[in-house]
């Protein structure tokens, strides 16, 4: 449908009408006469009345007036009402970036990678399907970094999420400092709203409050934190004196991990393989669904251009008659 965002400009369309009826007639100009005698000679010849000439650009400047006027209220062609999913969610990712987890015991695409490698494969996809979500980046290792703010942007969330690299924050992990900093970004959002899901394979090494300290913080401020522990239980080794299992996430500290989740009302998952975190991704996209509010969007399109182009046009030809009568 056609809309006029603008409306109330049309008032002014009775201007000229108003200037004509308040502003003094214009004085004619006396011009000298020539007295012809014999005017009967001439009567085949008789001009044409002066208002037949000055009809049809009174007209056309009547018509461009009136699509200036149009033009100015603005039409627009609104199109069919389109209905968008917004959750409400606030989701804030927390990246363990520490050197273990350069640990490659993961299988992605038939190869063997790294941990980092396989979360950001599998955090990507969660990303990308968290529509309507704003979802903020936090990277940690001996310190906790604020990548991304919480943003609707979520192709700037990957870009930044795929970018990190192992040890750009500290060898260390600092789980404590970066559920702080998670607890400081989104205190000010609403408390129903805010969820962190933290991603690490170790134990808390480092920073300045301790997991659990944190947790309780966390759960004052209605934080809702999802833990993920990553690391294969065992795998292959090869040396000198042949092949042997060895469990590559002694080092997990899944005591605490699920102390934090159950303290903020969260939940605590095990990832040993990249299956095991699409599970965990897809689990979570249960726990904390995309909820379709019902609001809309109506696609709009500009369509002032289309009477401004009329009205000068018209404008260009009164002038031209004009210089032309003259």
């Amino acid at each position: 449908m056609i809309h006029l965002e603008w409306l109330w400009l049309l008032a002014v369309l009775p201007l000229p009408l108003v200037l004509r009826w308040l502003l003094p007639a214009q004085v004619p100009v006396e011009q000298a006469a020539l007295k012809v005698p014999f005017l009967e000679d001439f009567a085949g010849s008789q001009p044409a009345k002066a208002g037949q000439h000055r009809q049809w650009p009174l007209v056309l400047a009547a018509l461009s007036w009136l699509l200036l006027v149009i033009a100015a209220a603005r039409p627009q062609w609104l199109g069919d009402p389109i209905e968008q999913a917004v959750s409400g969610r606030d989701l804030m990712l927390a990246v363990d970036l520490s050197g273990s987890m350069e640990e490659q015991d993961f299988i992605l695409n038939n190869k063997t990678v790294d941990r980092l490698t396989a979360t950001k494969q599998v955090a990507s996809e969660f990303i990308d399907r968290r529509l309507g979500d704003r979802i903020g980046l936090i990277l940690f290792g001996t310190k906790a970094y604020l990548q991304t703010p919480l943003t609707f942007d979520r192709k700037t969330v990957n870009t930044l999420l795929n970018e990190s690299a192992i040890g750009l924050a500290g060898d260390n992990t600092a789980i404590g400092d970066a559920i702080g900093l998670a607890v400081k970004r989104l205190q000010n959002q609403p408390a129903n709203s805010r969820v962190l899901i933290l991603m690490t394979d170790g134990a808390n090494t480092a920073g300045e409050v301790t997991p659990l300290k944190a947790a309780e913080l966390a759960a004052e401020n209605h934080l809702k934190i999802y833990t993920i522990g990553i690391g294969a239980d065992e795998m292959l080794v090869r040396n000198f004196f042949g092949t042997h299992k060895v469990n590559p996430s002694q080092d997990l500290d899944e005591k605490t991990l699920t102390a934090i989740a159950e303290k903020t009302g969260g939940v605590y998952f095990r990832a040993r393989n990249t299956e095991d975190l699409n599970k965990i991704y897809t689990l979570l996209d249960q726990l904390e669904p995309v909820e379709k509010d019902k609001q809309y969007f109506r696609p709009v399109q500009e369509l002032y251009y289309w009477p401004l182009s009329l009205s000068l046009l018209l404008a260009a030809v009164i002038a031209l008659a004009r210089l032309n009568l003259a």
